[in-house]
């Protein structure tokens, strides 16, 4: 594939804060007809600060920032075809569906649910995921 036939999509909030920190990677990029949404922690998209604490925010602010880079690159939520849903604790699991059933309410997606040992900055959660997209 020639590097025109893909293309890095910027997700406003999202993309100054992974550059202000010297994280290497575009939230989303479209390449024959998918977009692939980079793994995004809950970064608060108006101070670029990554939010902890209860999980449950921390689903909601992951799935609304993987929202927004679906939107980005001219795709949704109801277009996507897997999410991989990394985790810091598997007790979570539970309070992460509550969330994670309202961004996805039928016909869910595959998924896989992964738990890590740690990441570079203090959050539980980050979320990816592969759409469709015109």
């Amino acid at each position: 594939m020639a590097q025109s036939d893909r293309q890095c999509i910027a997700v406003p909030g999202i993309s100054e804060a992974l550059e202000k920190a010297r994280v290497p990677l575009s939230p989303a990029v479209k390449a024959n007809g998918f977009v692939f949404v980079s793994g995004l922690p809950p970064i608060d998209r108006k101070t670029g600060k990554v939010i902890n604490g209860d999980i449950r925010r921390q689903t909601r602010v992951s799935l609304q920032n993987v929202g927004r880079a679906l939107r980005a690159a001219g795709s949704s939520f109801d277009r996507v075809v897997k999410v991989n849903v990394y985790i810091s604790n598997s007790g979570y699991f539970d309070l992460v569906n509550e969330e994670y059933r309202k961004f996805f309410p039928e016909a869910p997606p595959a998924r896989t649910f992964v738990t890590v040992g740690s990441w570079p900055w203090e959050f539980d959660i980050e979320i990816e995921c592969i759409a469709l997209c015109d």
